[in-house]
């Protein structure tokens, strides 16, 4: 059984992606763009987002193509490099975070990451 995603195509991203707002770009690549977050959480605080209309993670896993899925990867891991917070390189570490409806508290419903670091990030949830 095939799931069915709406995806709303005026939400923020996709208007990112059309150029009608602007954003500050760090990587750009044939599937993907990653900019800097407006309201950061951290010191590093990067969105990267698929350019095709996916809504969550499972639909982009689901329905992206091989190119587009490997771009993507290959983009965080570029954004994790070019942001200096991989710990390979010296980076003190990352989250990477890609919340999926209404319980993860998705804002924006164009899938994408959230790549955070720069400081300690405490711990991911709380047990309660």
């Amino acid at each position: 059984i095939k799931m069915s995603y709406n995806y709303d195509d005026n939400n923020i991203f996709a208007k990112i992606l059309r150029g009608e707002i602007p954003n500050k770009t760090v990587l750009e690549t044939d599937y993907s763009l990653a900019f800097e977050d407006i309201s950061p959480a951290a010191p590093v605080h990067i969105l990267v987002i698929p350019k095709g209309p996916y809504v969550s993670h499972d639909h982009f896993a689901i329905e992206a193509s091989n190119e587009e899925f490997l771009d993507y990867t290959r983009a965080i891991g570029e954004v994790c490099k070019i942001t200096g917070v991989q710990p390979s390189s010296g980076g003190s570490g990352f989250r990477s975070i890609a919340n999926a409806g209404q319980d993860a508290i998705q804002e924006v419903p164009h899938f994408h990451t959230h790549i955070i670091g720069g400081r300690n990030l405490g711990r991911m949830i709380s047990p309660t």
